[in-house]
């Protein structure tokens, strides 16, 4: 019997994480030195908004709102393709295959941005360390052959390798704080960065989506179902843990950053690639050699951070293979590992012939790949999350369940009204993170890739309800293990379990 004939469709072997493993892939997605050395300085940068930092916690606050009613949800549906089953569950079969479509952009489309955040970084380092002028695209395609090796290995062997970066980076952006806390630029701890006043300026727009692209990872435990221990509760315990971990973490570094270069000086600091922000400082304050492990540490994040995308990446496309909505033969495991190796090699094989378009076409790497792929990830992201939240809504009405009030409606309400504003803004905005002009081409294509993905996958799902009536019926269910549904006493079993809150399609 194939792995694709057997009657338990999961991926591998159950069981393998805990809390903590799961954990370190969310927080590797999201990359802490990445967000520092990247993220935050790159906002700054950009908008020249001091308050910054306060971004972060008002970030954290509606995505902790989001996570009530997703990880309410992750205790009863159970399948490797998460938010496409939670909005097949919640809103209907059509709405799941759209939805999947958007988070297989989203997920690719950022994993293959960090390619070219990873070659510019290693290219920088291997010629100044070792004098070797590489192309940004040779460190990328060596770092894809490690991640595509990774990919359809075990995945411990992926939570071992990602907890292990992870400290040390979560290490060195602590030293930076404690670096900046105790010896500020201006001689005491300035509150600049931390009042409305600074933040609710011109380019808040860009500070709203550069601040939600550092957050991406935290919510893609639940591709991992079929890997953890206790599926019911690991995943929702290692979200709130990753969302309260980051959360923390990037305001603190966020107004360390603030306070080692000082509110009036910082942006400065941050538009001239010359400073070295925030290297410089780690260097003036523990040395050369602190630094350039800091360095080191900034290429092993974001390498971190691909690892987890990719196998994220892989795991959404082993869910559909196996219901059926992309070819078949997406759906296989490996027989020993228990990978998605399909779905490991098939997004190898797009990010290789992305990387490969850009060198040829000589596109930066950071301005262009990165950048672009970062916000178009950010887009479909936060889209996907207001559809989740809906479908939380709509799941959880006349389901007996054990699930209260705030959970079930409340929640996610506020979810819903918090994530729509950051996303109106963020594409209002789009000018101030793509660095273009206002109304450029720019502005409209990347938003509409995300629309088109949408669209183009919820056509196919109409095709495949006319088409292959038993594939339609699987979508979102196929794969997943969910509480079945109360029949109240009025209604006989035949009867649907509920009128009114099913899916719309």
């Amino acid at each position: 019997m194939t792995h694709r004939d057997a009657p338990d469709l999961h991926i591998g072997h159950r069981g393998r994480i805990g809390t903590l493993p799961l954990t370190s892939f969310l927080i590797s997605a999201s990359a802490p030195m990445t967000v520092l050395a990247g993220g935050v300085v790159a906002t700054l940068a950009v908008t020249g908004v001091i308050g910054t930092p306060l971004s972060f916690p008002l970030i954290t606050g509606v995505l902790a709102l989001f996570t009530v009613g997703y990880a309410a949800m992750s205790r009863h549906i159970l399948n490797a393709g998460a938010f496409y089953s939670y909005l097949a569950q919640g809103l209907g079969r059509i709405w799941g295959v759209s939805g999947a479509g958007v988070a297989l952009l989203a997920y690719n489309t950022i994993q293959i941005g960090l390619y070219g955040l990873f070659g510019v970084a290693a290219a920088a380092f291997a010629d100044l360390q070792w004098g070797l002028a590489w192309s940004w695209w040779v460190w990328a395609l060596l770092s894809m052959a490690v991640v595509g090796i990774c990919g359809v290995a075990r995945v411990d062997l992926s939570a071992v390798v990602l907890t292990v970066l992870l400290v040390a980076e979560v290490v060195a952006v602590v030293v930076f704080d404690v670096g900046a806390f105790v010896n500020p630029a201006e001689g005491r701890i300035s509150v600049e960065g931390l009042l409305p006043s600074e933040l609710f300026q011109p380019g808040i727009g860009g500070v709203f989506a550069l601040g939600i692209a550092a957050f991406i990872g935290f919510e893609s435990g639940a591709a991992y179902t079929r890997d953890v221990k206790d599926p019911r509760r690991t995943v929702a315990r290692a979200t709130f843990l990753t969302l309260g971990i980051i959360g923390v973490l990037y305001t603190l570094s966020a107004w360390a950053l603030i306070l080692a270069y000082g509110p009036n000086q910082v942006v400065d600091a941050t538009r001239d690639p010359a400073a070295g922000v925030p290297f410089s400082f780690m260097a003036t304050q523990f040395g050369e050699t602190v630094a350039t492990i800091a360095n080191v540490l900034l290429i092993t994040s974001v390498f971190a951070a691909m690892l987890s995308f990719h196998n994220t990446t892989a795991r959404y496309t082993f869910a559909l293979g196996r219901e059926g909505v992309l070819p078949g033969f997406l759906g296989r495991t490996g027989k020993r590992s228990g990978a998605p190796v399909a779905g490991s090699v098939a997004q190898t094989l797009v990010a290789l012939a992305a990387v490969a378009v850009f060198a040829a076409l000589g596109r930066d790497p950071m301005t262009e790949l990165f950048a672009w792929g970062s916000y178009i990830a950010a887009v479909g992201l936060l889209a996907i999350m207001i559809g989740t939240s809906i479908g939380v809504i709509r799941y959880f009405r006349g389901r007996d369940l054990p699930e209260t009030t705030w959970q079930r409606t409340i929640a996610p309400v506020l979810a819903v009204i918090g994530l729509m504003f950051i996303e109106v803004v963020m594409v209002i905005n789009s000018d101030s993170v793509l660095g273009t002009e206002k109304g450029s081409a720019l502005t409209f294509i990347l938003p509409g890739l995300v629309l088109l993905a949408a669209v183009l996958f919820g056509l196919w799902a109409l095709i495949l309800r006319s088409n292959r009536p038993e594939v339609y019926q699987r979508i979102g269910h196929g794969e997943s293990t969910a509480v079945p549904v109360p029949v109240s006493p009025q209604r006989s079993a035949a009867e649907p379990a509920q009128v009114g809150s099913g899916p719309l399609f």
